[in-house]
């Protein structure tokens, strides 16, 4: 497995910008796909993008497309998570979490995913 450490969460005004970060370790992370899911108070976890190896590819759940943006830096072993456009119901505590290449897997499924960080509160107030 991977350690994942978020950072970057934060209070925000409806409107305003974050970056959350997620460092990885091990030398195998340009081998894992990653991903970002959220869960709010009394809410399941749910999706919010992933994103391939090489970064080529990414896919975001309807919520956040054209809001947030997913993006990687292998040389440095981080996964980034861009926020534009905050709103209120973006508040959530934003886990990131790894998983090495899986046949077939639904990479929008918490449960495809094998490493998990600690979270990072993310406060958007209105």
């Amino acid at each position: 497995q991977v350690q994942l450490v978020e950072s970057g969460g934060g209070l925000v005004q409806a409107g305003g910008s974050l970056r959350l970060s997620c460092a990885a370790s091990g030398r195998i992370f340009s081998g894992w796909r990653m991903g970002w899911f959220r869960q709010a108070p009394g809410k399941e976890r749910e999706f919010v993008a992933t994103i391939n190896r090489s970064g080529s590819n990414t896919y975001y759940a309807d919520s956040v497309e054209g809001r947030f943006t997913i993006s990687r830096d292998n040389t440095k072993n981080t996964v980034y998570l861009q926020m534009n456009s905050l709103k209120p119901e973006d508040t959530a505590v934003y886990y990131c979490a790894a998983s090495p290449p899986k046949y077939g897997a639904s990479w929008d499924r918490a449960s495809s995913f094998d490493s998990w960080g600690q979270g990072t509160q993310v406060t958007v107030s209105s």
